[in-house]
């Protein structure tokens, strides 16, 4: 339950990608944290602008829902 929030208002993009690949979203939270220690934080920016997209996608798919109803 509480995971599940957490997971929620951090933009999901790990959750997103865990489903995508088919594999735990905490394994892909893992690597992903080792991959932004190894090269020093760049992967961070990747991770702002894939929940940036992610929240794009979402609004585009709501307000496309609304115009067919």
């Amino acid at each position: 339950m509480f995971r599940g929030i957490i997971e929620k208002s951090l933009f999901g993009v790990c959750s997103y990608w865990g489903e995508w690949l088919g594999v735990q979203s905490s394994r892909v939270r893992l690597y992903f944290i080792y991959i932004t220690f190894v090269t020093m934080g760049s992967p961070a920016i990747v991770y702002l602008f894939m929940a940036f997209w992610l929240n794009i996608r979402k609004y585009l798919r709501q307000s496309k829902n609304l115009i067919w109803n």
